[in-house]
C-alpha cells in the first residue's frame, strides 16, 4: 500500500511538472527587495492593490451597483419583495405580491438582462398573475398588460438618467 502511495505520488508530480505548472527561474530576473518584487508585478499586470482601486487607479471590476439597467430595475420593483436577485445570471425574480384591496389577486414579476445596453429589447420582462377563489384555488397565468409595457418603459427611463448621470461626474 506504501508503495502503490508513493508511486501515485510519483505519478502526480511528474503530470505536474509536464503541464508546465512548475517553471525554473533565473534569480537574476527577479530583484530581492519584496517592495521591488511588488512594484515589476504591478507594472507587468501581474496583481493589483487594493488601495489603488480608491485612488481611482488599478484594475476596473463591473459591479452590479455599475450597470445602469440593473439600478433602475431594482428602483422600480422596489416596493415588491425579492425572491431573487443574481447579478452575474442577469435574473431578477421577486414574490408574489398583492395590495390591501385585493388579496384574492397577486403578481410576480421576472426581469431578465439579456444585454448591458439600454435597449428595449434588452431588458425581458415578464408578469405572471394569480387569482384565487374563495377556496384557495388558485391559477397563475402570465398575461401581456399595459403594465407590462409601462414597467419596462420606466426601467428604461431611469437607466438612461443613471446613464447621463454617471457621464456627467466623470
Amino acid at each position: 500500500m506504501k508503495l502503490l502511495k508513493i508511486f501515485a505520488l510519483f505519478i502526480l508530480l511528474t503530470s505536474l511538472n509536464s503541464c508546465g505548472l512548475y517553471r525554473p527561474t533565473d534569480a537574476k530576473e527577479f530583484p530581492p527587495d519584496p517592495k521591488l518584487r511588488v512594484k515589476k508585478n504591478m507594472e507587468e499586470g501581474r496583481g493589483f492593490k487594493l488601495m489603488d482601486q480608491v485612488k481611482g487607479k488599478g484594475t476596473n471590476f463591473e459591479f452590479a451597483s455599475s450597470n445602469e439597467l440593473w439600478r433602475a430595475t431594482l428602483d422600480t420593483i422596489d416596493f415588491m419583495p425579492l425572491t431573487t436577485a443574481n447579478y452575474s445570471g442577469g435574473i431578477i425574480v421577486t414574490d408574489w405580491y398583492s395590495d390591501n384591496e385585493n388579496l384574492s389577486e397577486s403578481l410576480k414579476i421576472t426581469v431578465r438582462f439579456l444585454s448591458n445596453e439600454i435597449r428595449s429589447d434588452a431588458v425581458d420582462l415578464k408578469i405572471f398573475y394569480k387569482k384565487c377563489d374563495k377556496m384557495n384555488v388558485c391559477t397563475v397565468s402570465e398575461n401581456q398588460t399595459n403594465l407590462n409595457n409601462e414597467l419596462k418603459k420606466q426601467i428604461l427611463k431611469k437607466a438612461s438618467i443613471y446613464k447621463t448621470q454617471d457621464k456627467d461626474k466623470n
